[in-house]
């Protein structure tokens, strides 16, 4: 049977704990009152998906549809705002206090069960294959029209493997593996609450994106963080909408994310997924990576 929402947030948790859990505790981490959680459970047992607050082998098959099966990583961009240090070095191969950027991003993906793992290459593209001494489960897309087109043109590269799929902007710095979860019921952006914000940020309406812009301010205000999941069925829309759009009038200039949240939003309906500035930070210039690593700062 499909899950609720409410039986899918019970059941994710039971199977994400590394322990049992009393009733009190999955209150805690849902934010449903203990008479919601008494009758999901008792739904969720009847189904035969828990058996004494356990998740059983049944309830792990049911969360199959809901989990995330590949990751896809966006890498074929120049970088230019770090220069000069990524003349030589891709921006996501750059390290931070001696660990690659992107092996952060791989990692979490790793203890979140993601072992289908896709990098769009393109600028300084082979320096990628270094990545498989440690990550061999790798595999390439190789995106010729980089330096010609938006990272739209990465997307279209890896455009039929986007079901069940993370998309990550690969120059992330990740502090907070946990963000990278294992099921998800619907697709999702994460992003930063914030008062204001003069990045790229998204105005949401019932945690649902409504809008994205540059800047803003006001209590519906999110700051985009370039980390996305794409369930089954978004997925082969997304196939067909980003092909359509970048062959558009100006298509090439767009962004990826540009296509279901504003070119073909009428298509989609995207969840906000909160994470706070501690988890995520995104290195634009050479003085933030200085400040970060003071290495650099020679």
């Amino acid at each position: 049977m499909e899950l609720t929402r409410k039986q899918f947030d019970v059941l994710e948790v039971l199977a994400t704990s590394r322990e049992s859990l009393t009733q009190r505790q999955m209150e805690e981490k849902t934010g449903y009152s203990l008479g919601t959680i008494n009758r999901v459970l008792k739904e969720l047992t009847e189904a035969g998906y828990v058996d004494k607050s356990m998740i059983t082998n049944s309830g792990v098959n049911a969360l199959e549809p809901y989990r995330a099966k590949r990751a896809i990583f966006i890498a074929a961009g120049f970088g230019t705002r770090l220069v000069p240090i990524t003349f030589n070095t891709p921006k996501p191969l750059v390290r931070v206090h001696g660990i690659r950027i992107i092996d952060r991003l791989i990692d979490a993906c790793l203890k979140a069960g993601i072992n289908e793992i896709y990098i769009v290459r393109g600028y300084l593209g082979e320096l990628f294959d270094q990545l498989l001494y440690k990550y061999p489960m790798i595999k390439f897309l190789e995106n010729p029209a980089y330096n010609e087109a938006n990272n739209i043109s990465s997307s279209l590269v890896a455009r039929y493997m986007l079901s069940n799929a993370y998309v990550f902007e690969a120059d992330l710095l990740i502090s907070n593996p946990e963000i990278i979860k294992k099921y998800h019921y619907t697709s999702d952006f994460l992003a930063i609450k914030k008062e204001r914000s003069d990045d790229w940020c998204f105005r949401v309406k019932d945690g649902v994106i409504v809008e994205e812009k540059v800047g803003g301010e006001g209590s519906d205000i999110w700051q985009m963080v370039g980390i996305s999941y794409w369930n089954e069925v978004d997925g082969h829309k997304l196939s067909q909408d980003i092909q359509e759009v970048y062959q558009s009038p100006g298509g090439k200039e767009r962004y990826w994310e540009q296509v279901p949240l504003v070119y073909r939003k009428e298509h989609y309906r995207v969840e906000v997924r909160e994470c706070f500035d501690e988890d995520i930070v995104e290195i634009d210039t050479f003085k933030e990576l200085k400040a970060i690593d003071k290495t650099y700062d020679v």
